[in-house]
């Protein structure tokens, strides 16, 4: 390759990605999910667009391969075990016997309705069964959802890759006949045990390795974090282990060791993320013939309303009913089963394996994805909300690169008043956050401005809050609390618990009285600290 080569496929790359981010803009801006709109640059790139002919189902297997375990090592290192580690076991055993139970209606379904071949039907299933991380994280990560049910979403999508991998690769090297269920159920054992202890003892060797290390600049640290999340995505994949599961699992420990420079490493963990996703969407839209897909559309309308309104919300029931898990909570994470890179990517392992009847099925599970996004993400602030799952009045979190807040290991908590969020009318003073915590910003109407101690809150005004690690939870509890209840929050007995009901509860019957003599308030005049506090 010549030096002017070089240059122009420079040029090329650094305009997809361009492109591809103003793309993601407007995608967001009328409420399409980001991920079909990378998708859209690959088509606008390809054969019937700008003509750039790309057919190399083996390549785009393997790049695609590499590409799910860079996200799933960002994944990994911006996940806090805190908010997994209640829903590990529920999330193990639906990545696990759910996506078992998945892959069985699923397939069912295909071989009744669409006339296929067992093994067709087999892999229809098994390919389309998996959550995808990608799509999970984007999200869910802007959707306020109570910890426990964000979390068990985010594990189940970062540990179901590894057991849908092993079923796509056994139902694409043999015939059916050809396959023993015991020697099938090793396998799975086999690459899941040892895929574990490799991301597992990795993890651990690297934060060890890590905090001993003393480097001559900060930006190499995240540099050799998220190095050693591939490595042990590529060891575990030398032992013929699950390296999906061994890349997340190692990721996981090292993001939540407390490593040094770590807000350097989750940003540069993202911008790797996002490259990782903008490539392997564009590529995958680039590897469809669109010529193709009107046919696949009745099938995936068939599959996908199989998989969304049967399969799915039957594994999440049978899974979890040992975990007593709400109906409601249920509910949801049947509809948040979202599917994106993960399917088309395994949809190219029994093309490259050359499968009768495979690149009908890439095609139904390209235009499977595309479709059932659309109608999935679009909607799921509306059914959290439906349910009374989403958390009122609090925002997703900012994650800021600053030296100051590096120095005291600050979070930054960005919140919105929402319309119906009792927080309108409310002081600062009157939030009464844990020391250090400090409301620092008000965004009110474009314009930000330091708020005061009487400083009134109003509907649609954004505040950042900075506060510290140990005190963060009582912090996000005291918002959540005021956003229900209002001032008066601790009197109407509404502790902000996250996994609360949205509504604040009942006042209790009897209410501390203030022995001092009651101070007569004058029409107009806000109520005074003393009697704020009083209640409080």
């Amino acid at each position: 390759m010549t030096l002017e080569q070089v240059y122009l496929l420079m040029i090329a790359a650094a305009a997809t990605v361009l492109v591809s981010v103003a793309a993601a803009r407007v995608a967001s801006r009328v409420g399409v999910p980001v991920l079909l709109a990378y998708l859209g640059v690959g088509l606008l790139l390809g054969e019937d667009g700008l003509g750039l002919r790309f057919d190399d189902a083996a390549l785009a297997q393997a790049l695609g391969t590499a590409a799910l375990a860079m996200i799933l090592v960002e994944g990994g290192l911006t996940t806090r075990f805190s908010d997994i580690r209640p829903v590990l076991a529920p999330a193990t055993v639906l990545a696990t016997a759910g996506v078992l139970i998945s892959v069985g209606v699923t397939a069912l379904g295909a071989y009744l309705l669409l006339d296929v071949s067992w093994q067709l039907a087999l892999l229809l299933g098994a390919v389309v069964s998996s959550t995808d991380a990608a799509a999970v994280f984007s999200v869910l990560r802007t959707l306020p959802l109570p910890r426990r049910l964000a979390g068990l979403v985010e594990a189940e999508s970062g540990l179901n890759d590894a057991p849908t991998v092993i079923l796509v690769l056994a139902f694409s090297a043999t015939s059916l006949t050809a396959t023993s269920p015991l020697a099938l159920l090793v396998q799975i054992i086999y690459q899941l045990g040892v895929g574990g202890a490799v991301g597992i003892a990795i993890g651990a060797a690297g934060v060890w390795f890590l905090r001993r290390l003393t480097l001559p600049a900060s930006g190499l640290y995240p540099i050799a974090t998220f190095a050693c999340g591939i490595l042990a995505f590529a060891a575990a994949g030398t032992a013929q282990a699950s390296g999906f599961l061994a890349a997340y699992l190692a990721a996981l420990i090292l993001g939540n060791a407390q490593l040094a420079h770590r807000r350097a490493t989750v940003s540069v963990a993202e911008g790797l993320g996002w490259i990782a996703q903008i490539g392997l969407f564009v590529m995958l839209g680039l590897l469809v013939n669109p010529g193709e897909l009107p046919a696949a559309i009745l099938p995936a309308l068939t599959i996908g309303s199989v998989l969304l309104l049967l399969a799915r919300p039957l594994s999440v029931l049978l899974t979890l009913l040992p975990f007593r898990i709400p109906l409601r909570e249920q509910l949801l994470l049947s509809w948040a089963g979202l599917r994106g890179a993960v399917p088309i990517v395994l949809a190219t392992i029994p093309v490259v394996a050359g499968v009768p009847g495979s690149e009908q099925l890439f095609n139904i599970v390209f235009v499977l994805v595309v479709v059932f996004t659309l109608v999935q993400a679009p909607t799921l602030p509306w059914l959290a909300k439906r349910l009374r799952l989403s958390t009122a009045g609090l925002g997703p979190d900012l994650q800021v690169e600053s030296a100051p807040l590096d120095a005291i290991d600050a979070d930054l908590l960005h919140l919105t008043v929402e319309p119906d969020s009792r927080m309108h009318g409310v002081h600062i003073r009157e939030l009464r956050l844990p020391p250090p915590a400090a409301t620092t910003l008000v965004v009110r109407d474009g314009t930000a401005f330091v708020p005061g101690p009487g400083t009134r809150l109003r509907h649609g005004d954004q505040l950042l809050v900075v506060t510290t690690p140990h005190v963060r939870d009582r912090t996000e509890r005291r918002l959540r609390a005021v956003a229900r209840a209002g001032r008066l929050a601790h009197w109407r007995g509404e502790p902000g618990d996250p996994d609360g009901p949205a509504e604040p509860r009942a006042r209790p019957a009897t209410v501390p009285v203030d022995p001092r003599p009651a101070t007569p308030v004058v029409a107009g005049e806000e109520p005074s600290v003393a009697l704020v506090r009083s209640a409080g």
